[in-house]
């Protein structure tokens, strides 16, 4: 932990490149307030349900309302992911979800350093946090979903490792006509991050998703309390993303998909 730590001080050592109080007083926003820059779901059963969006700035508009009511934001199957700042660099932080005993559904946490200064995340690789799983990890791994023909139809996929399956529609709980997110106007997208193996196992009829040990979203680790997870860096940050690192199948209950409920500063 304390190597992946010294990375993230050598990645982010440059300060005078993070954004500073000026900006933040220009913004109009306090101090401590969370602002979603992008949502990217992977298709799963809480997409599209609910939700009157057409375009990512709806989407975005509408995971921060949620958000800030501590509601949850499904991030979808693997890779689908949110980004997050406060408006000035954070060295400490932490993200609510709602994990429970026997639903854990982890997602990974990445920054990055407002190295141009211009309010965005585009300023190269992201910096993965440190995590329990990472010796068994696959990283650069990519799924590739494609838009269904047909309503009320399982999502499918392809990998870069040469698998398919699908995101199953599970229509005894979420009827929406479509899982695929309604904004992306592509009939594919790709996302990539790092996968975890799956802990999910079905006991007795009934599926568990056993916990991780530390350092994820939405995962009673040994760093969560009360669904909070916390995040202490050595150097700040000013982007914050989460992904949905696993992918896997419940049976009847569908896609593993991590959940997001709030971002604070600490």
């Amino acid at each position: 932990m304390d190597k992946k730590l010294l990375l993230l001080m050598a990645a982010a050592g440059f300060l005078s490149s993070c954004s500073d109080n000026s900006e933040l007083e220009e913004s109009g926003r306090q101090r401590g307030q969370f602002h979603i820059l992008e949502y990217t779901p992977a298709p799963g059963q809480f997409i599209n349900e609910g939700m009157d969006v057409s375009t990512p700035e709806e989407a975005i508009a509408w995971a921060e309302e949620r958000i800030s009511q501590e509601k949850y934001v499904s991030l979808g199957g693997f890779g689908g992911y949110i980004i997050a700042d406060f408006g000035h660099s954070v060295s400490n932080f932490a993200i609510k979800g709602n994990s429970f005993a026997g639903s854990n559904e982890p997602g990974i946490v990445y920054v990055m350093v407002d190295a141009n200064s211009n309010g965005l995340p585009d300023d190269g690789a992201w910096l993965e946090l440190p995590h329990s799983e990472e010796a068994d990890a696959i990283t650069d791994y990519q799924v590739t979903y494609y838009r269904p023909l047909e309503p009320n139809s399982p999502v499918k996929w392809t990998d870069n490792l040469g698998n398919q399956g699908e995101i199953a529609y599970v229509a005894a709980f979420h009827k929406q006509d479509y899982y695929y997110p309604e904004w992306i106007t592509a009939d594919s997208y790709t996302l990539s991050g790092t996968l975890l193996p799956s802990l999910s196992v079905e006991e007795n009829g009934r599926w568990n998703h056993k916990p991780y040990p530390w350092g994820y979203v939405d995962n009673n680790g040994s760093d969560t309390d009360k669904q909070w997870t916390e995040f202490r860096l050595d150097s700040p940050v000013d982007f914050i993303k989460v992904q949905t690192a696993v992918n896997a199948q419940a049976g009847s209950l569908g896609e593993i998909s991590t959940e997001v409920c709030g971002f604070k500063e600490l």
